[in-house]
C-alpha cells in the first residue's frame, strides 16, 4: 500500500504544493490536485513537477466534457515529461452544475464519454494515428462542419507509452466500467466496512470484463489523519465536507454523494442534511452527519485505533491511502503510517 495527500484547491497553490513537497522526504508516494471550478489542475501539476524529485502527481480529476480526448492525452503525456515519467491522470464526468453551469456543456452520456476519452488517450500515447467516430470525431467529417481535418499521431513522443488512468466513479455502472478499463478507481466518501455492500457486485461484474494486461485495478481512498489520545475529536473535522458533498453537491435527486450516503444506510440523515444544506443552514447540516460516518471515513485515534483503521482500508481493497494530516507534524504522521505500511 501507497500513501498519498491530497492538494487544497482553495488556497494558495504555491504554498500548497511547497507543503506537499516537505513531504516527499517523509515518505509520501503521491499527490492528488483536484480542479473543481478553481485553478486548473494541469498547471498546478506542472509546478509540483518542479518542485518534487520521486512523488507521483496524479489529477483528481480532469473532467471529460471541457476538454477533447486529445488535450487530455497531451496533458498526460506533458505532465509524464516534464515529471520524468511520475504523472497519473484521474478522470471522470464531475457533475452536471458544474458541466452545464461553468464549462457549458451539455451533460450528456458521461460513461461513453469517459470510456471513449480512456480508449483514446491510450491511443494518442501510443503514437497510434488516430481516425475515431463515436461521441468524439477526430478528424471531424465534412457533414459535421470538417474541411481540412486528416488523421493525425501526437507529434512529440511521450515518455510513457501507457500513463496510468484512473476515473473517479461511485454509480454501479460507472464503477463497473471503471473495473473493466481503468487502471485505477478515485471513490469519494469511501466508508471501508461498507464498500462491499455498495460497491462489491459493480466491482466484481466490472474484473470479471477486466483485459488482464491491465493489471489488478488500484483504489485510492482514505481520510483525516490524526494520531493520539485525544484525536478522536479531528474527525468532527470531515462534518464540512461529508455535509457539502451529500447536502450541496448537486440539487435534490439529482446528487450522487447524496445517494451514495442512502446506498450505506443514512438515508433520513441523508435526506435531512440536504434539505438543511440548500436552505442555507450549514452548520445545523454539519451537526446532522452521522458520528458514524465521520469515524468511518477517517484515520482519528490513538496509534493503536489508526492502525486497525488502516487494515480496515487495506482490507477494502485500497491500494494507496489517501490522507490528510492534521496537526504541528503532518511530515511525522506521513513517516509513521508509512512505516506501517
Amino acid at each position: 500500500m501507497e500513501i498519498s495527500v491530497p492538494l487544497a484547491y482553495a488556497g494558495d497553490p504555491r504554498e500548497g504544493a511547497d507543503g506537499v513537497a516537505a513531504l516527499e522526504s517523509a515518505g509520501l508516494d503521491a499527490v492528488w490536485v483536484a480542479e473543481a471550478y478553481g485553478f486548473d489542475s494541469p498547471t498546478i501539476m506542472g509546478y509540483l513537477a518542479a518542485r518534487t524529485e520521486r512523488m507521483k502527481i496524479g489529477a483528481a480529476i480532469l473532467n471529460v466534457y471541457s476538454r477533447t480526448p486529445a488535450l487530455i492525452a497531451q496533458t498526460a503525456a506533458g505532465l509524464d515529461a516534464v515529471s520524468g515519467g511520475r504523472a497519473i491522470i484521474g478522470l471522470g464526468a464531475s457533475g452536471p452544475q458544474v458541466v452545464e453551469g461553468w464549462h457549458g456543456k451539455p451533460y450528456d452520456k458521461p460513461l461513453g464519454r469517459t470510456r471513449e476519452t480512456i480508449e483514446l488517450t491510450r491511443r494518442i500515447l501510443r503514437r497510434e494515428v488516430i481516425d475515431h467516430h463515436g461521441i468524439t470525431d477526430m478528424p471531424l467529417p465534412p457533414e459535421k462542419g470538417g474541411r481540412l481535418g486528416k488523421p493525425l499521431k501526437i507529434l512529440t513522443k511521450p515518455v510513457r507509452p501507457e500513463v496510468p488512468l484512473y476515473v473517479a466513479s461511485l454509480g454501479p455502472a460507472n464503477v463497473r466500467m471503471t473495473a473493466e478499463v481503468a487502471d485505477g478507481w478515485l471513490p469519494t466518501l469511501f466508508l471501508p466496512e461498507k464498500a462491499h455492500e455498495v460497491w462489491g457486485a459493480a466491482l466484481a461484474a466490472g474484473k470479471e470484463k477486466r483485459d488482464p494486461a491491465l493489471g489488478p485495478l488500484h483504489t485510492v481512498a482514505g481520510g483525516l489523519l490524526a494520531i493520539g489520545d485525544d484525536a478522536a475529536a479531528v474527525r468532527d473535522l470531515a462534518r464540512p465536507q461529508i455535509a457539502l458533498y451529500v447536502g450541496g453537491m448537486g440539487a435534490k435527486g439529482k446528487n450522487f454523494y447524496n445517494d451514495l450516503a442512502v446506498a450505506y444506510g443514512y438515508e433520513k440523515e441523508a435526506a435531512r442534511i440536504q434539505e438543511l444544506y440548500l436552505a442555507g443552514k450549514k452548520k445545523e447540516a454539519e451537526a446532522a452527519v452521522p458520528d458514524e460516518f465521520c469515524e468511518l471515513m477517517s484515520l482519528c485515534g490513538p496509534e493503536s485505533y489508526v492502525r486497525e483503521r488502516v487494515e480496515a482500508f487495506r482490507a477494502a481493497g485500497v491500494t494507496m491511502l489517501n490522507v490528510i494530516p492534521v496537526g504541528p507534524e503532518p511530515a511525522a504522521l506521513i513517516e509513521t503510517v508509512k512505516g506501517w505500511l
